[in-house]
């Protein structure tokens, strides 16, 4: 890990994201998932970014340098904008390293409850078939 690496480390079902600042803290948004109350963008050590999980580089390439990376990170610190779907801690990474905000996991989530949505829609269409076609029958 370098100073400007974008962090991740998997907590309970997501990965949490962050800014490594190459002194041994990292600049991200803290508090908890879909928890708005008390989240903000703050600089904490490693191991409160970590909670005890393995932190991993996220490969991606930037066209900042790595003080602009940081400057970027900073100065949004305190900001409390938090949205688990448009301003999370992955697209403030990204963000910072890139100038885009994304965040893969929002995209996966909303690819993964559209694709259940046509599901759930298919299968109620076809059991109303299967009904209608079964008083069909009971009528003749």
């Amino acid at each position: 890990m370098a100073r400007g690496d974008h962090l991740r480390v998997f907590r309970r079902g997501y990965w949490h994201h962050g800014i490594d600042c190459g002194d041994g803290t990292v600049i991200h948004y803290t508090g908890e998932l879909f928890d708005r109350s008390n989240a903000a963008v703050r600089r904490t050590p490693i191991e409160q970014f970590a909670k005890g999980g393995k932190v991993r580089v996220v490969k991606s390439h930037s066209d900042f340098h790595i003080e602009d990376i940081i400057a970027r990170a900073e100065s949004r610190l305190e900001e409390m904008r938090y949205s688990t779907v448009s301003n999370n801690c992955e697209h403030f990474a990204s963000w910072c390293r890139t100038g885009r905000r994304e965040s893969k996991q929002v995209r996966r989530a909303i690819t993964a409850a559209t694709a259940l949505g046509v599901a759930a829609v298919t299968v109620a269409g076809t059991l109303a078939a299967v009904g209608a076609m079964a008083r069909g029958r009971g009528r003749a």
